[in-house]
Parts: C-alpha cells; structure tokens; sequence
C-alpha cells in the first residue's frame, strides 16, 4: 500500500520501519530534519517536506507527535494532511491524545470525504521497537477493518473500542492504571529497603505471586539500581494524567489517586527529572 507516517520519534521511527519493512510504500515527515535523515539511512522510503506532501497520495497516513496542537497542526494546520489526502483515505493518529480533538478531527475528516481513527498505543519505545504494541482504536468500522491489518505491522493486538475517541479514553484508563501501579511499586520498594531486606530477591519472589506486574518485571530492579535512562518519560506521563484528569471532570469519574500521583511526578519534575523514566517516583521514597 501507499502509506505516509507523520512523526518519527522514538514511537513513530520504529512504526514506520516496520511498515517500510513489510514491504509497503511509506513516505515520511518529521519536523525536526535530522530524525527523517536517521530514519531514511535505515529504511526504504521517501521523505516529505510538508504533511500535506507527504500524505498525497498515501491510501492510510499514520501521525505519531505530541499533544493536540500537534495533532490538529499536522492534520488541519497549514500545511496539514487534510488538505492534501485523496477522498476515502484514512487517518490513523497514535497520538496520546483527547477524545476532544479526536472527535473534532473525525468531524473535520467527514467533511472533506476522509476517515479518522484515534489510535493510541500502549507499549512503549521497546514495544515499537519488537513490533508489540498494543493499539486501541476509536472509529468507524469500515476504515478500521481497511486498517487493521496494517496496524498490525507493528502490534500484537489491535481492537476497535467503539466511536471517535473511545481509543483516547482507552488509553486514559491505561494511564491511570499504570501510574497507580508505579507508585505502588515504588513504595514497596522504598519499604523494603527501609527494612533491610534484598529488595531485588523481593522483586524475584512477589513477581511470581499476586502483585505481579510489567513495571514489576520489567522496572523492578533498575528501581532498586536507581536507574531511569529509558522507557516512558515523567513530562509525557503528566500530559497523559491530565488530559484523564480533563476528561474525568467532563463525564464526573473520580480520581484521587491519579491527581495524588501526578502532584509526585510534579514532584519530579521540580527537581529536574522530567525527562526520566516515570518509575523515578521511588527516588521521592528512597534517599540516595
């Protein structure tokens, strides 16, 4: 197929790779040229200097970027994809994104003939990396069934979670979880260490009970080392709560863990940590 992918980040790289991988005709934009340079040396592809250009003849354009601004800017903006997209071709935004703006770029998107998924991911650098992610999807049935074999270019799992922004809200509900998971994490940590015991033979021993978990697995130990150098960043995890936090106060759902947990990330963030890891919440728990 003749695909576009708008954004190449640490998420967006690896997603296109692998569709340029699969054998597909993948035409690239980033904002920052240095990214589209790196990506063109390890791939198959051709580089864009607008979305719009990049999106023109595309069948599905993929966007993986920042926040709503950057979605409405590569879609709707200026140069956006819209303006340029042939009549039917889908949209599919792995932003972490509102429900807001999917739902008001699904709009946008009917208007000129066009589709728009919502489709967040979950999974992180290393899940876009292996090709794992799992991509939760808000709209319609038709240009997601067109799309579904794509996406799973690079996940395991793909579902369609109901109308326009049902994909944004699916994933507020994974960021609410996993931050209720870090801290709970981090404080049994910090507790075991206060304790004496060999907090990594912890880990080994609760990962095969009941309060297992992927942070568990996977940040358990680099908690204990003090390591943060990787995974999901503390300034992306305080985006995500709040854009929750937003949509809570729209459909009345209460949050008080979550706005508990995002005050420790701002915690974080005031001491210079926003661009670690978000299981660096046990650093507040543990001194140095």
């Amino acid at each position: 197929m003749k695909l576009a992918f708008i954004g190449l980040g640490v998420m967006g790289g690896p997603m296109a790779g692998h569709l340029a991988k699969a054998g597909h005709s993948v035409t690239v934009y980033n904002r920052s040229r240095d990214k589209v340079q790196a990506w063109a040396a390890q791939h198959t592809g051709t580089v864009a200097d607008t979305p719009a250009a990049a999106a023109a003849a595309a069948d599905i354009v993929f966007s993986c970027v920042g926040n709503d601004d950057d979605v409405r800017e590569v879609t709707i903006g200026k140069h956006g994809a819209f303006q340029a997209m042939k009549r039917d071709a889908i949209f599919v935004d792995h932003t972490t994104a509102s429900a807001t703006v999917a739902q008001e770029l699904n709009g946008a998107a009917r208007a000129l003939g066009l589709h728009f998924l919502d489709a967040p991911v979950s999974g992180g650098q290393s899940g876009a990396e292996q090709g794992i992610l799992t991509v939760m999807v808000g709209g319609d049935e038709k240009p997601y069934s067109r799309a579904e074999p794509v996406l799973k270019q690079y996940a395991r799992a793909v579902t369609l979670m109901g109308p326009s922004g049902a994909g944004q809200k699916t994933k507020m509900v994974n960021q609410i979880c996993v931050a209720g998971v870090v801290q709970g994490l981090a404080e049994g940590l910090a507790f075991a260490l206060h304790a004496g015991l060999d907090a990594k033979l912890v880990v080994d021993v609760i990962s095969k009970g009941a309060a297992t978990s992927w942070q568990m697995e996977n940040r358990g130990k680099t908690m204990v080392d003090g390591k943060f150098d990787f995974g999901f960043a503390v300034n992306l995890m305080r985006k995500d709560l709040r854009i929750a936090m937003e949509e809570a106060r729209i459909n009345g759902a209460q949050l008080p863990a979550s706005a508990l947990i995002d005050q420790f990330y701002a915690t974080v963030q005031r001491q210079g940590g926003g661009k670690l890891d978000t299981s660096s919440l046990i650093k507040l728990l543990v001194k140095p």
